[in-house]
């Protein structure tokens, strides 16, 4: 098999470090993006990874000469990539609309949009000038993208627009054998998600606590994602808690 280059935003921590862990052990080469990256190192180590596979790149996804820097970076080293799992986002501290700082606001955006859509537009250039042509991306949404929660307007627009991104971007990525997805995740286990299983408010305003799924669930739905030929594409797909009230009133 000809080797696959990956790039995994927000691979420090979470979803984007299990998926980055995951894709390395499938033998994939894969760049490693992080705000702060002196981790990586043992890391990389405590997994028995072949640091030759992984490129640890220091980048803010919001800042866009970051982000150019770092698909330069990986032209450079490896002249191509077969996968962009566009992942890192922020989770804005719950409040109404009317306590929502313009500064808080524009944070949000600058990751969550901004930083999505840079990286991106730095993988489609990349995958429209290599050879072969084409590549995969996956956008990390958020069950959000259909379904907000109380005092989650920052965060639910910005993965709103998320959805929007993979739509235009899958249409124009067709002429150059790129194929563009979405998964939507809800309630998998993680640091992000301690609140919800101690309890989070529900839309009623009652507090209650919500059932969460293993990591490896997620982990999974992107493997087979990014194993597709580029002929197959998921367009959107939803992983999410079994039980976490998502689906009906209340």
């Amino acid at each position: 098999m000809k080797p696959q280059y990956a790039l995994v935003t927000g691979a420090s921590s979470g979803i984007g470090q299990a998926c980055a862990l995951a894709l390395l052990q499938k033998g994939w080469h894969v760049a490693l993006l992080a705000r702060r990256a002196e981790g990586f190192g043992p890391w990389l180590q405590a997994h028995a990874i072949d640091p030759d596979k992984a490129l640890v790149l220091s980048a803010d996804i919001s800042k866009e000469e970051d982000v150019k820097r770092a698909f330069a970076d990986i032209e450079s080293h490896w002249g191509r990539l077969d996968l962009l799992f566009n992942n890192a986002g922020i989770f804005p501290t719950g409040k109404q609309p009317d306590e929502v700082s313009g500064e808080a606001w524009r944070t949000a955006v600058d990751v969550n949009i901004n930083g999505a859509f840079y990286c991106l537009s730095g993988a489609f250039s990349l995958m429209k000038r290599q050879s072969p042509m084409g590549g995969r991306i996956i956008n990390n949404g958020s069950i959000s993208a259909h379904a907000p929660r109380p005092a989650s307007i920052a965060y639910t627009t910005t993965k709103h627009a998320i959805t929007g991104l993979t739509k235009a971007a899958n249409l124009d990525g067709r002429a150059h054998n790129i194929a563009v997805g979405q998964i939507d995740i809800g309630n998998v286990a993680s640091d992000m998600t301690q609140a919800m299983a101690q309890g989070i408010t529900q839309a009623d305003g009652s507090v209650k606590s919500e059932a969460r799924m293993e990591m490896q669930g997620v982990v999974d739905t992107v493997m087979n994602m990014a194993h597709l030929p580029l002929s197959a594409n998921v367009l959107f797909t939803t992983i999410m808690a079994t039980s976490m009230p998502f689906v009906g009133r209340g």
